[in-house]
């Protein structure tokens, strides 16, 4: 893509294309959609060779594994086992603070972009989904989507009452981090049935409307340091919104905030929304430089 000279989105641009970028002076860079899925896969393959050939660099999978020998558990794991149990071992309290501590920093809802496996296979979904959407051959069907609350909830109640780790029997994350480290399983067929639901229902419904493992980093994501920035270069194109996974967290970017922005001399904002996956694809497209990743703590540093 060329941002500065041609106003191509993600959504009306050839999906490979988005894996580049290009500077003002017209050098040709990896998107912040490259680096993302650079660092998926690099995650992913380590998962597999520390299984398959024993390197013992990280063991496990998305739910509970180890790097380097610290252990890191998945949050939304621990409360499952917690509510359903009433137990919790050591490592598994050190392993989730660790996690806590990892993602007040870097942004809860990171997770969901530069980590989950699913998070990829979603991306081409989409693509297919707007393309068929394009064509009028399937409808646009969007929900609410504080839905997901009322879906955290749910799987959590699920665990208390039938003291069993119920979310992850369909857990489509849990079943492809598995299948990446030790194989694959006839799991992979509900993977397929929710990806086909994404790509002929609704857009990305499953991160969207239904993952509680997101919905619990996103908590975390409300106060964490590293945020997307907005300024007031911002001509409200809101290309932003075209490209975003999830674009009401993009609502600072309308141009019906500046009047009270003027008058409280504010040319600078974060996005603070708790479903901002910082993926970085509102960067990508912007073409005056008004987002951009900013760690509200460097102040301190």
């Amino acid at each position: 893509m060329d941002k500065y000279n041609s106003r191509e989105t993600i959504k009306h641009s050839s999906f490979w294309s988005t894996f580049f970028d290009r500077t003002k002076d017209g050098k040709k860079i990896f998107s912040y959609r490259m680096k993302r899925w650079i660092v998926v896969i690099s995650v992913h393959l380590l998962f597999f060779l520390s299984f398959h050939i024993d390197i013992q660099t990280l063991e496990g999978t998305l739910n509970g594994s180890r790097f380097l020998g610290f252990h890191l558990i998945d949050i939304f794991t621990t409360m499952q086992l917690f509510l359903a149990t009433y137990e919790l071992p050591v490592n598994m309290i050190i392993g989730t603070i660790t996690i806590v501590i990892v993602y007040l920093l870097v942004g809860g809802r990171s997770y969901c972009s530069w980590v989950c496996p699913y998070g990829l296979l979603s991306e081409v979904g989409e693509k297919w989904h707007n393309t068929l959407v394009n064509k009028k051959i399937i409808k646009e069907r969007k929900f609410d989507h504080r839905v997901r609350h009322i879906f955290w909830a749910m799987f959590l109640i699920f665990s208390l009452v039938s003291g069993y780790l119920v979310f992850e029997t369909f857990n489509v994350v849990g079943i492809l981090s598995r299948m990446i480290a030790y194989g694959w399983s006839l799991a992979l067929i509900w993977v397929v049935v929710v990806f086909a639901i994404e790509v002929f229902y609704s857009r990305r419904a499953w991160c969207t409307y239904i993952c509680p493992i997101g919905t619990t980093y996103g908590y975390i994501g409300k106060v964490s340091a590293l945020r997307v920035e907005w300024n007031d270069n911002c001509d409200h194109c809101m290309v932003c919104h075209d490209v975003c996974f999830e674009n009401q967290v993009l609502e600072i970017t309308k141009a019906k905030y500046d009047a009270q922005r003027e008058e409280k001399g504010i040319t600078r904002e974060y996005i603070t929304g708790a479903d901002c996956t910082l993926c970085g694809r509102c960067i990508d497209v912007c073409h005056a430089d008004a987002l951009k990743f900013d760690f509200r703590l460097k102040n301190l540093v």
